[in-house]
């Protein structure tokens, strides 16, 4: 299978309006926005839990990386509400679940082979930065040289330039925003290969984003078997 796999390219969907899709779980659904694989897969999904379901436990050997959208999601290790963020990296494993049911954005198989932070980040942790121009506040989530990780407040009616020298990606979490003639609203998302800057401006309410700033695929990206 194959979606959105032209890394060279921009690619914009505005996911909330794709249909979901049935998992191997039962009562996990997914909205698939990039992917390379079948099952196993570099994939980026917007994953759906119902209520009391799960997922098999299962070893994360490319890597998970994961927004908490609403909801709690929840695994052995702890409960993460709305606006966690988390990175497994390459060995990790763990059993997923919602007893009261969740959304998550979920990054698979995108790690650099020599990542192993595990990082946990809860709702409000991580370190404040400068916010850019239009911008009310930035949290920065992540960063070890090869990629920085970001949730940025954007201020209603604000025009936000967002410089690429890597690759951008970016989902919007609340609010809204336009990116030329297309309005995105919360679970839309954003892909850019280096070289091409993000333009955007923000709608009456501004827009909450998560943001990536690296390379669209890493040169040592784990491989797959």
């Amino acid at each position: 299978m194959r979606i959105n796999d032209n890394l060279t390219v921009p690619v914009i969907v505005q996911a909330g309006q794709l249909p979901w899709t049935q998992s191997p779980a039962a009562g996990v659904d997914r909205r698939m926005l990039f992917r390379i694989g079948d099952e196993v897969a570099r994939a980026t999904s917007i994953v759906r839990y119902a209520p009391h379901s799960a997922f098999p436990r299962h070893t994360h050997g490319g890597g998970e990386e994961i927004v908490v959208l609403d909801g709690v999601f929840q695994d052995e290790h702890g409960d993460y509400p709305a606006g966690s963020y988390f990175r497994n990296p390459p060995g990790t494993s763990h059993v997923p679940a919602s007893e009261a049911g969740c959304t998550i954005f979920v990054r698979l198989w995108q790690f650099r082979d020599g990542d192993r932070d595990q990082i946990v980040r809860r709702p409000a942790e991580g370190r404040q930065r400068e916010p850019r121009s239009g911008a009310a506040s930035a949290l920065e989530l992540f960063d070890d040289g090869f990629e920085n990780v970001r949730f940025e407040s954007w201020m209603p009616g604000s025009s936000v330039a967002v410089e690429n020298a890597r690759g951008l990606e970016m989902l919007i979490l609340a609010g809204s925003l336009s990116i030329g003639d297309q309005t995105l609203l919360p679970q839309g998302w954003v892909r850019l290969p280096a070289g091409q800057p993000l333009r955007a401006v923000c709608g009456a309410d501004g827009a909450n984003v998560w943001l990536k700033d690296a390379p669209l695929l890493h040169p040592d990206v784990c491989q797959m078997p």
